[in-house]
């Protein structure tokens, strides 16, 4: 059976042959062909070539066309902030100055056209793959999730809107939702075999506010999506591990996990509902910094920890730009034959790194210190609004606290994170106290534990 065979067996969960394997090589394809990120996703040549070179070399069985979750929010009107070795970010939010109370607001309306923004490129991109590896390979196209959509149009207020303002926070969701829709037409319309909704955000908020606020907005895209005769995906990051059970709810025919999350114990839970789960080689421990047989030994580990039913493996999220083009190979033969890597790996022996890391005097500074643990909040929604939520201590109380980012994309700052004893990402410390893991706090009860501290 070919990969496309192999992932639509999977998901009707029958037998096949070995377990499904699907990259996520968003910008990382780029460098395969020697593109930058604002060069990939602003031309469609240079991304289609690039996506047929991640088809040649990594061999998917399932494949993204696009790694980006800014597409809608550029074309309703937030602002971009361009990167060579990243997806573009936020960096405006067109409702942060929204009045929710005392005098009449209104929610946009305009919903997302063909010709819109990079749409077109986009649309012109996915017809080119379907015609040309469609009928070996499955491809996904990926739409923003109602959560983090509503997080680029309105910023970090929307976490307290969530405690404060439920109702409006629902009409936003529904438009988000209204939005989502309009996208997932015009993918499966190009012949996009998987609908991907895409909401790291949702890792940062509990599983009550999922139930009240989110749950309705999840079930009715996965169901659109189910009426429309195409599979489903929830793809999440974060330690989304407490909303594992919630999202299976929203009754997605797939759900795929970060290095955040335990995946043994994710998949006794998905296995319960008969949902697809996938994941989660870590993206830079294993991809970006280990070497080719650690990324075999990682993928080896995941399948001999689990039932091979309902599973697919694939990276945590979209692959940072920088992985050697080895190492993902290198995953993709454990996962292609397992026992001739096992035998390969039987002399192997992990190289040691020491590293000189000196953690700051917590108990005497001069000044309150907020650290902001992240993978990357250039590339990841949910590591950005925990900076940004962060940074608001800067325009609040100026130079009397001082904030830092640790990115796990500078290897030091995998080792900072392991010495403070942090287990999730993204975390925010004070003073060297982890204050929040994988949840962003509201503004004012982050404002009251600084003024602990103060």
């Amino acid at each position: 059976m070919n990969g496309k065979e192999r992932l639509l067996r999977t998901f009707n969960h029958e037998p096949v042959d070995k377990v499904v394997w699907v990259p996520f090589a968003g910008i990382h394809a780029g460098k395969l062909k020697g593109y930058f990120a604002d060069e990939l996703l602003t031309d469609g040549d240079k991304l289609f070539e690039s996506l047929i070179e991640v088809n040649r070399l990594y061999s998917p069985d399932g494949q993204p066309v696009l790694f980006d979750l800014q597409i809608e929010a550029e074309i309703l009107g937030c602002g971009m902030r361009w990167g060579k070795k990243a997806p573009p970010s936020v960096c405006s939010h067109p409702l942060e100055t929204l009045k929710l109370v005392g005098e009449d607001y209104q929610l946009p309306s305009k919903i997302p056209e063909k010709t819109d923004g990079r749409l077109p490129l986009v649309l012109d991109v996915m017809k080119r793959m379907k015609e040309t590896v469609g009928e070996s390979t499955a491809l996904f196209g990926l739409v923003t999730g109602p959560l983090t959509l509503a997080s680029h149009l309105r910023g970090t207020k929307l976490f307290l809107d969530m405690l404060r303002h439920k109702e409006t926070s629902r009409e936003l969701f529904a438009y988000c939702v209204t939005v989502a829709k309009a996208m997932i037409s015009y993918y499966i319309e190009v012949g996009m075999d998987v609908i991907a909704v895409v909401d790291p955000v949702v890792s940062q908020v509990s599983p009550k506010i999922f139930k009240s606020l989110l749950h309705g907005p999840f079930s009715e895209i996965f169901q659109y999506i189910k009426t429309q005769k195409v599979l489903s995906s929830f793809f999440v990051c974060g330690d989304a591990t407490k909303n594992i059970e919630p999202m299976c709810h929203t009754k997605p025919d797939s759900i795929f996990v970060d290095e955040n999350i335990n995946m043994v114990e994710a998949k006794r839970i998905t296995d319960q509902f008969n949902i697809i789960l996938g994941g989660n080689i870590p993206l830079t421990s294993t991809m970006l910094y280990g070497t080719q047989q650690d990324n075999m030994g990682f993928v080896i580990k995941l399948l001999d920890s689990m039932s091979h039913k309902n599973l697919i493996i694939a990276p945590g999220c979209d692959m940072p730009y920088d992985i050697p083009p080895e190492n993902v190979i290198g995953a993709m033969e454990a996962i292609k034959d397992p026992e001739k890597i096992r035998r390969a790996l039987e002399t192997y022996e992990k190289p040691t790194q020491e590293f000189d890391i000196i953690l700051p005097d917590y108990e005497n500074l001069d000044k309150p210190l907020i650290e902001v643990f992240t993978l990357d909040s250039d590339q990841c929604p949910a590591c950005g609004y925990m900076k940004n939520m962060a940074l608001t201590a800067k325009e609040k109380y100026g130079d009397r606290v001082e904030v830092i980012e640790y990115k796990w994309t500078i290897l030091e700052n995998i080792e900072r994170t392991k010495m403070m004893g942090l287990q999730h990402l993204p975390s925010i410390t004070i003073n060297g106290k982890l204050k929040w893991s994988s949840i962003i706090p509201d503004q004012e009860e982050y404002f009251a534990e600084i003024d602990k501290v103060l």
